[in-house]
């Protein structure tokens, strides 16, 4: 079967006014969707039908493979970037809040740390938080390119592309960073993530 767009798991105007619903319109229902679209298109050609979107990604990192994997990553990325948000503002807990003091400090300082990586990265790109080799890091991966292609686990990122956010920042990236992280990241997935049991919701088979 193709791969098909996934609902957002929020109405489109529950992020607002952090986020608003004509972004989402147009981030999830044409930018989104496009990296769908164009997936199934590349697949579809070259007989890969049955393979997963992980599966794609990690097996298609050679530079001649390079259209599908941007086209498959993006789709990954995006899926995993709209389940760490979250309308209802939410506090690290539990094992998360412990690894964020250990290995940041605080949350504040985390916080301002993947704002600073997202606001630094020239072009277009992610800021990550991800687990690796036992620690908590950030860390910026360009144009598609995500910590699934590298055997990194994800936990959350901040997408800093310029489709994220022109519509309700205009150029101003370090808002929209801001205001996100303050306010609309869902802690919960987060959490799963650490644990294992989250980041596996990107994931489709095609």
């Amino acid at each position: 079967m193709p791969f098909v767009l996934p609902p957002l798991p929020y109405a489109r105007d529950a992020l607002a006014p952090h986020m608003s619903g004509e972004t989402l319109d147009f981030h999830h229902g044409k930018h989104h969707k496009a990296y769908v679209d164009k997936t199934n298109e590349i697949v579809a050609a070259k007989g890969l039908g049955g393979m997963s979107l992980v599966e794609l990604i990690k097996n298609h990192t050679a530079p001649g493979d390079k259209q599908l994997f941007n086209q498959a990553a993006q789709l990954w990325n995006h899926s995993f970037f709209w389940q760490c948000l979250s309308p209802k503002k939410q506090v690290p807990s539990g094992k998360l809040a412990d690894l964020i003091v250990r290995d940041f400090g605080s949350t504040e300082a985390l916080l301002k740390k993947i704002a600073a990586e997202g606001v630094a990265h020239f072009g277009s790109g992610w800021a990550w938080l991800v687990l690796d080799s036992g620690k908590l890091k950030v860390a910026s991966y360009h144009d598609a390119d995500t910590p699934i292609a590298h055997n990194v686990a994800p936990l959350f990122t901040l997408d800093v592309w310029e489709h994220a956010y022109y519509i309700d920042y205009r150029n101003a990236r370090p808002k929209f960073a801001e205001t996100v992280l303050a306010n609309i990241v869902n802690w919960d997935f987060v959490a799963q993530n650490l644990d294992g049991k989250g980041a596996g919701r990107a994931d489709q088979k095609g």
